[in-house]
C-alpha cells in the first residue's frame, strides 16, 4: 500500500507567497514557471496545474499585460485611504492572472483589454507590492 502523501501545510505555501513579494521588493515582478512543460503559474504552488510535474522556477515578468476585471470601491476599509480606488485582475502577458491595484485611470475611463504595466510600490523598508498603471 502506497503511503499518503504529505500534506501541504499552509506555512509551505506562506513561503512560496513570500519569495514572491521578496523579488517584489528587489525591483522584480517574477512567476513561477514550470521547467518540465513552460508553463506560468500565479498563485505560487507546488506543482504545476498544467502538467503536475514538481518541478519550477521563478522566471522574470515582462510586467506587462491588460485589464481582464475590475471593481471600483467607494467606501474605505480604514479612514485616511482615498476612495474611490480601483482593483483590478491583471492578465499578464505570460497567461497569468494577478489581483492589484489600478492607479492614475478614472473609473469612468475603465475597459476592458486596456494595456497597463507594473508599478512596484514599496510599502515600507523591505516590502513592495505590485500595482498597475495604463500604458500611453
Amino acid at each position: 500500500m502506497a503511503s499518503d502523501p504529505k500534506p501541504l501545510l499552509s506555512k509551505d505555501l506562506d513561503a512560496l507567497a513570500a519569495q514572491f513579494y521578496a523579488h517584489c521588493a528587489e525591483g522584480r515582478l517574477h512567476f513561477q514557471r514550470c521547467t518540465t512543460c513552460g508553463a506560468w503559474r500565479h498563485l505560487p504552488r507546488h506543482a504545476c496545474a498544467a502538467c503536475g510535474s514538481p518541478e519550477w522556477e521563478w522566471s522574470p515578468s515582462t510586467g506587462r499585460g491588460r485589464v481582464f476585471s475590475w471593481t471600483v470601491t467607494h467606501q474605505a476599509p480604514w479612514p485616511g485611504l482615498p476612495t474611490p480606488y480601483v482593483v483590478a485582475v491583471i492578465e499578464m502577458e505570460e497567461g497569468v492572472r494577478l489581483a492589484a491595484g489600478l492607479r492614475g485611470v478614472a473609473p469612468e475611463q475603465l475597459c476592458l483589454d486596456l494595456p497597463v504595466e507594473v508599478e512596484l510600490v514599496r510599502v515600507s523598508d523591505d516590502a513592495a507590492v505590485p500595482f498597475f498603471r495604463a500604458v500611453e
